[in-house]
């Protein structure tokens, strides 16, 4: 687990340090197919595992659980942060 966050660490550093550069500018699109790819290989392993599947029902209401309240946290956190930078910047609109 340290291996990848490291990794994203410098990852972000060497981003940063290169991002004038035009091969670095065209990597982002790259990244989006990239990830579909990534998206379908996990579906794939899911799919092929027999444990899991059996148990879906059970670990998918609880993973809706989780997902629905994760996106309502972050609703309102987007939300406070939106009052909170408006007021700071001198008056809500």
């Amino acid at each position: 687990m340290y291996i990848i966050l490291l990794l994203l660490l410098l990852s972000i550093g060497a981003g940063h340090l290169l991002r004038k550069v035009r091969f670095v500018q065209k990597v982002e699109h790259g990244s989006r197919y990239t990830i579909f790819a990534l998206l379908f290989v996990f579906g794939v392993s899911i799919g092929s595992n027999k444990a899991l599947l059996e148990n879906i029902m059970q670990l998918g209401g609880r993973a809706v659980v989780i997902a629905l309240l994760g996106v309502a946290g972050s609703l309102v956190a987007a939300r406070l942060f939106q009052r909170i930078w408006k007021e700071g910047k001198g008056g809500a609109e």
